[in-house]
């Protein structure tokens, strides 16, 4: 049996538990990518007009990338109270702020209508949507994680790391209606709003299921040890006792996980490249340069978002069976060679062969993506965790989905060719497979174990959870 010291809740409650955390990062990932692909489609026309058309995309890009400057700074406000307060309230307030923000945003005028402010306004609502989804992931995670059975950690902390398909599959998808449905003229005019205004029912329904959801047992755990550590302390030594209890989260991750914080942004940046390379950026790459429509690059981000959301949960199955490692490996090195395949297929103009590119490169992002849940869980000590994962997945966003594609249009601008973009992608993943190659495998880690709060011991693999996997 597994060795936490927690016992899992029965899977009823468990499943309840995944669904909260799923729908909640489903309808946080719509708003994001829904930015992402109206930044590709409209924006540079509505916001940025007077600029060259691929100018424009550039400055569309640019507001798009601002929103991962902001992440870091939610990573850490949202990871100190996280682990200050739980992961339940603040997995609330995300949802709100990034519903809210989305919302607004299909309300905007644009720059016909006010000019010069419109890209600022839009501009300081994707900074809040990056705020937010700074935050939501680190907790949305960790509440499956530290509610789960340790044997299928990887497996039941998979399932939140499938709302980011299911946001794309969902963005997509309705784009894609709308299109199809709406002259350009009219999608241009009014139609885009209608995604932007559906997140606000959307939030709704994700706010009624995730307050219905416990705090996790082993944050609670670790909060009474904390208490109890503070009233057993003598007169003599409080003062020293609450300074350690007290450090805040930040200071002890980059005291005692600075390590791990590195290895999760290394692991991160094939991950994150690729992905918004393959979603985002090929919407741009298929429409000016295989000379495919917009609906048909649409239509294959959607199908390939489907197989994407399918595979997530097995490539995490496969984590607690073969390790965190040795999956996250597969997939990076995959990624890295499929990159030239990639753009072959999509170069043809054929929808089969965009397809199979979109599809074969989410598969392997998948094998990164999975396991990174519980991967990230398992390098860090409770009362740090949800600051420790945060920063290490958040930070690492900035330098890499962030100017992702920016970087891919510049380099496409540049060289009028999908070579350079294509080794951009192959030197993250190399630098991906260094990372998580010198990292400690974490599947036996048991998070219950906050002792490691004091002390780095990422290669603790307790005998009864290694008998348990």
């Amino acid at each position: 049996m597994a060795s936490a010291t927690t016992a899992p809740p029965p899977p009823a409650g468990l499943k309840r538990i995944v669904a909260a955390s799923l729908i909640g990062t489903t309808i946080e990932w719509y708003d994001f990518f829904l930015y992402g692909s109206a930044a590709a489609l409209v924006f540079n026309k509505l916001f940025f007009p007077d600029s060259d058309p691929l100018v424009g995309t550039l400055l569309s890009f640019l507001t798009y990338a601002v929103g991962f400057a902001a992440r870091p700074l939610g990573a850490l406000v949202f990871g100190h109270y996280g682990d200050r307060l739980g992961r339940r309230k603040l997995l609330v307030l995300s949802l709100l702020l990034m519903g809210g923000a989305t919302f607004a945003i299909g309300l905007l005028p644009t720059h016909a209508t006010v000019g010069a402010a419109a890209p600022v306004l839009l501009t300081t609502l994707r900074l809040i949507q990056g705020f937010a989804l700074g935050g939501e992931w680190g907790g949305a995670v960790l509440l499956v994680s530290e509610h789960g059975d340790a044997r299928r950690r990887g497996f039941w902390a998979s399932w939140p790391q499938t709302g980011a398909p299911a946001g794309q599959l969902l963005a997509s998808g309705v784009l894609s209606l709308l299109t199809a449905l709406l002259s350009d003229a009219a999608f241009a005019s009014w139609g885009w709003r209608i995604p932007f205004l559906l997140s606000g029912v959307l939030v709704i329904v994700g706010l009624w299921i995730r307050l219905s959801v416990d705090e996790s047992p082993v944050f609670r755990q670790a909060l009474a040890q904390a208490e109890a550590r503070r009233t057993a302390a003598t007169a003599a030594t409080a003062a020293t006792a609450t300074a350690d209890t007290e450090q805040l989260p930040l200071v002890s991750v980059l005291r005692h996980h600075w390590r791990d914080v590195l290895v999760a942004m290394g692991a991160r940046m094939a991950e994150n490249i690729s992905y918004y390379v393959i979603t985002a950026f090929i919407l741009v790459y298929a429409t000016t340069s295989a000379g495919v429509s917009k609906q048909t690059a649409l239509n294959a981000v959607l199908v390939a978002s489907a197989v994407h959301f399918a595979v997530i949960p097995a490539w995490g199955a496969l984590s607690d069976r073969i390790g965190r490692r040795p999956v996250y490996l597969a997939g990076a090195v995959g990624i890295g060679l499929w990159m030239f395949p990639f753009f072959s297929l999509v170069d043809t103009g054929d929808f089969g062969s965009l397809v199979l590119a979109v599809t074969v490169g989410l598969v392997l992002h998948g094998a990164m993506y999975a396991p990174q849940a519980a991967f990230f869980s398992e390098m860090f000590a409770t009362r740090m965790r949800y600051s420790g994962a945060s920063i290490g997945a958040q930070f690492a966003s900035v330098a890499a989905g962030a100017p992702a594609p920016l970087i891919a249009t510049a380099l496409l601008a540049d060289y009028d060719s999908s070579t350079p973009i294509a080794l951009y992608v192959i030197a993250a993943a190399l630098l991906t497979v260094v990372a998580v190659g010198v990292a400690k495998e974490t599947r036996h880690r048991d998070l219950a174990d906050v002792g490691a709060a004091t002390e780095h011991r990422p290669e603790q693999a307790p005998a009864a959870d290694a008998r348990a996997v």
